[in-house]
């Protein structure tokens, strides 16, 4: 293999859901402990932005956090495998990411954290999952495949870096490019400043009420979905609400288009990860499909959208 092509195959590898389905449900579980920590400790930030995980350089985090008079962090590592929990006094503790239960995970995590002097109550039963078991109740032996882990986050590196890139270019509120757990995606959201009709909810162990304060404002969002229930890997991208007409934007890639059964616009990761130039492949997407919304929902664009100057882009 070239050099080049080695280096692409790092960048944006293989990430085909059937090779890692197992795993990959795992990792949900694992992430949403962590996720339900943040949850519980953090202040209600609008949007539920207080909530995600971020992409950093092992993994995932949470970012500082404070409980009790201890300030700490916790991580998904992806290059140990390991989650990382660890205060701002020099104190770290570790639990291994392998097979095993999500009970076992779960315990081990909240056992390590009462270690450290951070005794929380977490609300544990999974969200956004239909019929989900709490993970103290979690008894079923599931696999850790390392190698599709790793691969999973490369590519989260790889197109955070583009997401970052497309963010850039809005002055208006915009989320930052974070990783929810309750629904396993990478996201951000631009917003047009004007409210929106109330959402209908009815997401599997979601409050309706947090789903009408996350879409209490007219929204483009898109992000990354590493798949499930039948489907691959794709990026996605849609407004709510809904403007007249938005399904029937031309947008690009070639590969990219309107999916009916998920009401949005969506593009297979392999599209991309098989491009000429991945990233552009992916910026083309992620700006034709704002530019379809903002357009059909008559955005003021003008106010809203900026340009970097060039001696500012590195």
């Amino acid at each position: 293999m070239s050099t080049s092509n080695a280096t692409a195959d790092h960048r944006w590898p293989d990430i085909t859901h059937s090779s890692w389905a197992e795993t990959a449900a795992a990792l949900h579980l694992y992430s949403q402990v962590l996720g339900k920590m943040r949850l519980t400790v953090s202040p209600w930030t609008n949007h539920s932005w207080h909530v995600p995980l971020y992409v950093n350089a092992r993994g995932l985090t949470t970012s500082l956090m404070s409980h009790s008079g201890v300030d700490f962090e916790l991580r998904l590592d992806f290059v140990n495998h390991d989650v990382e929990i660890e205060t701002t006094t020099g104190e770290l503790r570790r639990v291994d990411l392998g097979p095993g239960t999500v009970g076992n995970f779960y315990g081990s995590v909240m056992a390590q954290l009462r270690q450290l002097g951070i005794d929380v109550e977490i609300y544990t039963t999974p969200s956004e999952i239909a019929d989900a078991t709490p993970f103290e109740k979690d008894d079923e032996h599931r696999p850790y495949d390392r190698e599709a882990v790793t691969r999973f986050w490369h590519a989260l590196v790889s197109m955070q870096r583009v997401f970052n890139q497309f963010r850039a270019g809005f002055r208006g509120k915009c989320s930052p490019v974070h990783f929810f757990w309750g629904s396993f995606d990478l996201a951000a959201t631009r917003f047009s400043g004007r409210d929106a009709p109330p959402h209908p909810g009815g997401v599997p162990n979601f409050p309706d009420w947090v789903a009408r304060e996350a879409y209490s404002h007219e929204v483009s969002s898109a992000g990354f979905w590493p798949g499930g229930n039948g489907h691959d890997a794709i990026f996605y991208s849609y407004a709510y609400p809904k403007p007249d007409g938005f399904e029937r934007a031309s947008v690009r890639p070639d590969a990219a288009a309107w999916s009916d059964e998920l009401g949005e616009f969506v593009l297979p990761y392999s599209a991309v990860r098989e491009a000429d130039d991945p990233g552009a492949a992916l910026m083309a997407f992620l700006q034709s499909t704002y530019d379809a919304a903002a357009d059909a929902a008559k955005w003021d664009r003008a106010a809203l959208e900026c340009c970097l100057p060039e001696d500012a882009r590195g």
